[in-house]
């Protein structure tokens, strides 16, 4: 999928727009969730949309990805808002934890593309310190109206590729199966809505 995400890496943010309330309500929520001078962790961030509103509000923010051309983007982001508390790296979502746990990981609209969510979750789980958080919005395919179940299958012509439709209903089954305290699962409305799932670490 790397490939795919390079590829599309200049018209992603033109995508995103055409779901902009959810979009918006995504990052105001992600916001809300990350404590002031907090240390956070943003995996598979893409063009760093939930990067940059962690940052307003965090101490530090670790912007990654797989993709470089998503991270480039995501980096010209930064740069232009001034946001000086920011790196930016490649990452796997499956990557060993760090020497030094964050405060909160985020990870949006990414486990829907994974074979196996819950391993990516446990992942997760173990960057964050105890009383820690992780922040998992994710597009409700499963929910998707007529017109915009036509857009994701044009998506699907460039390449992308999914493992499952979530609704609500099913992406919180997933949460729930976790083994983590589930601290907020709502939904965002939107053309394409969003399951917005935060967990807590014990």
């Amino acid at each position: 999928m790397r490939g795919f995400w390079d590829r599309v890496a200049g018209l992603y943010d033109l995508a995103e727009l055409l779901n902009r309330r959810a979009n918006l309500a995504m990052k105001r929520e992600t916001a809300l969730w990350v404590p002031p001078g907090s240390r956070v962790l943003d995996c598979a961030a893409g063009t760093g949309a939930l990067s940059l509103a962690a940052a307003r509000r965090a101490g530090y923010v670790l912007c990654t990805d797989l993709s470089p051309d998503m991270l480039a983007r995501a980096k010209g982001k930064g740069e232009r808002a001034g946001l000086m508390n920011m790196e930016f790296s490649r990452r796997d979502i499956f990557a060993p934890p760090p020497e030094e746990p964050f405060d909160v990981v985020i990870a949006g609209n990414v486990l829907h593309l994974l074979e196996e969510p819950r391993r990516a979750v446990n992942c997760l789980l173990s960057c964050i310190r105890p009383g820690g958080r992780v922040i998992l919005p994710t597009y409700l395919q499963g929910e998707a109206g007529a017109g915009f179940r036509a857009a994701i299958g044009a998506y699907q012509a460039l390449g992308f590729r999914f493992q499952e439709r979530y609704t609500l209903e099913s992406y919180g089954v997933l949460l729930e199966s976790c083994g983590a305290e589930v601290l907020c699962l709502k939904r965002l409305e939107g053309r394409l809505p969003v399951g917005f799932g935060v967990l807590g670490k014990l």
